[in-house]
């Protein structure tokens, strides 16, 4: 009797242990690797894109969702140049803010990708969230691409699809 209590305690233990799993996988410490200091002298030009994002879909009806992974690619396009992100802004359904992924700007050098990942648990964004990036980059260098990959497994079936930024400044 006394193995099978001190079983369940060593049981409870365990399981009380277990540590929380982060909803978003970007480690702040990445972030801070890639920080820049942007001279305001600096002839760079100023954009700002959206992407659509889905952390979750609708299955059968529309009283039923389906979550999902979704990567976010952030993409140097330029073969020569360093862009720099200002701000990455995710927002759910209706608008509000989520979470903001780096407090300084970031670098990405000459055709770079770094990503941002919502893991499947994650559904506080839902089936309409997105982003809003804001960045620079030298003049005459190629705009950046960010891209929403979204998958999800269960089984032996797998459902993924793909969004691409527009510009909108």
């Amino acid at each position: 009797m006394k193995k099978y209590i001190l079983l369940l305690i060593l049981g409870l233990l365990i399981t009380s242990c277990k540590e929380d799993k982060e909803v978003s996988s970007m480690n702040v410490k990445n972030w801070t690797k890639r920080y820049a200091n942007i001279n305001p002298k600096d002839s760079l030009e100023y954009g700002k894109s959206y992407l659509s994002i889905y952390s979750q879909i609708y299955s059968v009806s529309e009283h039923k969702t389906h979550s999902l992974t979704a990567m976010v690619s952030l993409r140097n396009t330029s073969d020569t140049d360093t862009i720099y992100l200002l701000k990455a802004n995710y927002y759910d359904t209706h608008g509000k803010s989520v979470r903001t992924y780096f407090k300084k700007p970031i670098y990405l050098a000459p055709l770079e990708t770094t990503e941002i990942i919502i893991d499947e648990i994650d559904t506080e964004g839902g089936t309409g969230s997105n982003f809003i990036f804001e960045w620079k980059t030298p003049k005459g260098c190629p705009e950046p691409l960010f891209e929403g990959i979204m998958n999800s497994t269960k089984g032996q079936q797998g459902l993924s699809f793909s969004t691409q930024s527009k510009r909108i400044k």
